[in-house]
């Protein structure tokens, strides 16, 4: 089916087109830079952002949704679980 947008640009301002499960992982990125990470399960969430910062989100609840751009959810520190990232 033919989306009723196909003929935009995506911009990092509209909404995610894509999913996936992320496993976090130490060593292994993420198979695409995030535009937003979905965390389903209470718990921390430690990243390494695009620019390479690292940061430990702790305390996320479960059902949110964080507009960052992540290169890697860390194994280290995180205890969230059933994380999305979507672009």
């Amino acid at each position: 089916m033919p989306g009723r947008y196909r003929n935009r640009a995506e911009n990092l301002e509209g909404p995610a087109a894509h999913g996936f499960s992320v496993t976090p992982d130490d060593a292994t990125a993420l198979p695409e830079i995030t535009r937003a990470l979905y965390v389903g399960v209470d718990g921390d969430v430690s990243v390494e952002f695009v620019s390479g910062a690292n940061a430990l989100l702790a305390g996320v609840p479960g059902g949110t949704l964080l507009p960052i751009r992540v290169a890697k959810v860390l194994a280290s520190g995180t205890t969230a679980e059933e994380i999305v990232g979507l672009v």
